[in-house]
């Protein structure tokens, strides 16, 4: 611990300016090596990683589109629904490891240099949290309705203090909003930043690949502590019912088991700010991750959740940073698909709720396969729209207002020079 940990702040890093995330305009850079603030290289963005956030957020809603759940289902024939749910079965095992270390890696990517702790965490909760609630209450009042059939209190107590994720009981995981246990598992990751991040930057940048390899150790040895220390249990995987809900939770949903994702980000980024990363390219790295997708896909599941595609996501990411940093091209530069970057925190809040309402809506009718293309082409549409909404209207607004105190904003208002006089 530092003295700066005890009097709340967190230890400085060098500065960087950045661009707050609510105003849409994506992330700032600093160069591998550390550039300095203010310099071109440090206040260029890093569009790829807004970009990249839209296929991930796609994967997600594909996967959730194929449960095979009745509150989810539209197909009227096995044979596609089976096939589609196949394809995406291990969606989970890419997006949940690229979001976790893509969080850790902006972290400490964008860190702020002498910023008081307490100042830190309410940028971030302020960001997260009223777009999780809004989300909450969408699902609790258009799905469940206002009596909240489908949880009990308990459990809806948990999901809307995001503390789901710490229960080892897959229908409190999973209450009211679906999706909303990863978010409880990112704001314990907000909470502790601030001691890890200190710990991460002590590192010295030449033992950077030693502190990495064993992190990707320690995940490789999540499923083999998992069977042999968690017991079996009665409660199985809703989606895989010949697996163990217990495994499941401790490997997949356990905030400390994930804390190893989000670690294995921050230590990437100092690796890359430090040029100590060896970057092989985003088609290089792409390439491996789908392939790595397809490993996941015939593993055994725990395997294929939290081992397969850990390495190349991070890869992904790093490379991502790169080629903005070094002002390269990327597919994920455009305009669009910033966009979709930008509001895809909001689509992850809503989307599953757009799935279920669709199925309430619907009765218990099923449809060709034509027409449950159509569906979720609609059904991803309505999504894409109300993530818009809720990252306009509650989103951006609300972070921009509150982000900062009323002390800070005075004070950094205060300091702004008044335009020169002819």
């Amino acid at each position: 611990m530092t003295t700066e940990q005890f009097t709340g702040r967190i230890e400085s890093g060098p500065p960087v300016a950045v661009t707050p995330a609510a105003s849409g305009a994506g992330l700032t850079s600093r160069t591998p090596g550390g550039a300095a603030a203010g310099s071109p290289a440090a206040a260029s963005r890093l569009p790829s990683l807004t970009g990249l956030r839209a296929p991930i957020a796609l994967a997600v809603f594909l996967f959730h589109a194929a449960l095979p759940f009745p509150s989810i289902r539209l197909f009227a024939d096995d044979s596609p629904a089976h096939g589609f749910y196949r394809a995406v079965a291990q969606v989970g095992g890419l997006t949940m490891p690229f979001w976790f270390a893509l969080s850790g890696f902006i972290l400490v990517w964008s860190y702020r240099g002498n910023e008081k702790t307490t100042a830190w965490w309410r940028r971030r909760y302020v960001k997260i949290v009223p777009p999780y609630i809004a989300g909450w209450i969408l699902a609790r009042v258009l799905v469940e309705g206002v009596d909240g059939s489908h949880t009990t209190l308990a459990q809806g107590f948990l999901s809307f203090f995001m503390l789901q994720s710490w229960v080892p009981d897959v229908p409190t995981n999973f209450a009211v909003n679906n999706v909303g246990w990863s978010l409880s598992t990112e704001a314990f990751f907000y909470l502790v930043f601030p001691v890890v991040y200190p710990l991460v930057r002590r590192i010295p940048a030449q033992r950077l690949k030693y502190w990495i390899g064993g992190v990707v150790l320690a995940v490789c040895a999540v499923p083999l502590i998992t069977y042999a220390v968690i017991p079996v249990g009665t409660a199985v995987v809703p989606n895989e019912p010949a697996h163990s809900a217990n495994y499941f939770w401790f490997a997949y949903i356990f905030p400390p088991a994930r804390l190893l994702d989000f670690v294995l980000g921050m230590l990437v980024a100092r690796a890359v700010l430090t040029g100590r990363w060896r970057n092989i390219g985003m088609v290089g790295s792409g390439a491996l991750l789908a392939a790595s997708y397809v490993v996941a896909l015939n593993i055994p599941m725990l395997w294929g959740l939290r081992v397969a595609c850990l390495v190349p996501a991070v890869m992904v990411i790093a490379a991502g940073a790169m080629a903005d940093s070094e002002g390269r091209r990327s597919i994920f530069q455009s305009r669009f698909a910033v966009w979709l970057g930008d509001i895809s925190f909001a689509f992850y809040c809503v989307h599953f709720t757009v799935l279920e309402l669709t199925r309430k809506l619907l009765g218990d009718r099923l449809f060709s396969t034509p027409a449950t293309i159509g569906l979720l082409v609609g059904q991803l549409t309505v999504s894409v729209l109300l993530a818009w909404a809720l990252f306009a209207f509650v989103e951006r607004p609300v972070t921009r207002r509150f982000s900062r105190s009323r002390r800070a904003r005075a004070h950094s208002a205060a300091r702004v020079p008044e335009p020169a006089r002819m």
